[in-house]
């Protein structure tokens, strides 16, 4: 019996070269979806590149609440309308300073950019360095669709992995802590266990933590990766560049189809 997985790309959005590589890889059959980041001034385009594959692709919202410009501009949250690093998020230390009705605010701004361009809400919801694990994150959702009839699928904790990426896996699991149960608990729908997880500093990683996963990932269970073709667009925004023409690279080829054969696996349709 083949086993269906979950291939979701992160970053839809983020730089033409990224964006073009992903719809690439969905008209080959090679994603299940992708997540959108909304906030940057090419999102219209960009959703309307995307807009026609919605009904055989998962369009998510990916959640941004760092290092990016802030579309609600200046606040508690974005000094100078910058979104801060994961740090001055995640510690509590430093959260403080942050006033919660900002970060609600930059999400609802995210979401509505998402639903306007594409005529309707996303299939699922997930984070940017996995933000949507964060309590202010998770208060959003809460308030936002807990009474709501269609709630958007939530992207899970992460499951086992390998001894490589061991001490990533924990950090993020860590971050994670509590919300699977909690958003089950609410009524969401959540892709779990979540995998993909390796050292984007060393590219040649992904063929393996790809095979890996292939072979033992559960039903249904969601493999994050970040395909993307270098632009200057992109060099100007995000440090993680050689890894995305890599992933693009593996997931494109007749030997990923190969793999996909022998595990006795497919990549789910975005729209099962």
């Amino acid at each position: 019996m083949t086993r269906s997985i979950r291939l979701i790309a992160d970053d839809y959005g983020l730089a033409p070269g990224v964006s073009s590589a992903i719809l690439d890889l969905i008209e080959r059959g090679r994603l299940t979806g992708t997540s959108c980041m909304t906030g940057f001034a090419e999102w219209e385009e960009a959703a309307a590149r995307i807009r026609p594959l919605r009904q055989q692709a998962a369009v998510g919202l990916h959640l941004t609440l760092t290092d990016q410009i802030a579309v609600t501009g200046s606040s508690s949250l974005a000094p100078e309308g910058k979104l801060p690093g994961l740090a001055s998020l995640a510690l509590p230390v430093r959260r403080g300073r942050i006033d919660e009705r900002d970060v609600h605010a930059e999400l609802d701004a995210q979401y509505d950019r998402f639903t306007e361009a594409l005529a309707g809400p996303p299939d699922h919801i997930d984070g940017h360095q996995h933000v949507h694990f964060l309590p202010v994150v998770r208060h959003w959702l809460l308030a936002r669709f807990g009474e709501s009839a269609r709630r958007p699928a939530l992207r899970g904790a992460p499951g086992l992995s390998g001894l490589d990426a061991a001490a990533k896996v924990a950090a993020i699991a860590t971050l994670a802590a509590g919300f699977n149960r909690a958003m089950q608990r609410a009524g969401f729908s959540l892709m779990t266990p979540l995998s993909g997880i390796y050292d984007w500093r060393q590219p040649e990683k992904f063929a393996s933590t790809l095979r890996a996963a292939l072979d033992t990932l559960p039903e249904q269970g969601v493999f994050m990766c970040h395909p993307g073709h270098v632009d200057d667009v992109l060099r100007a925004r995000d440090p993680m560049q050689g890894a995305r023409e890599a992933e693009f690279t593996v997931l494109s080829s007749q030997d990923f189809g190969v793999s996909l054969d022998k595990a006795g696996t497919r990549v789910m349709d975005g729209r099962a």
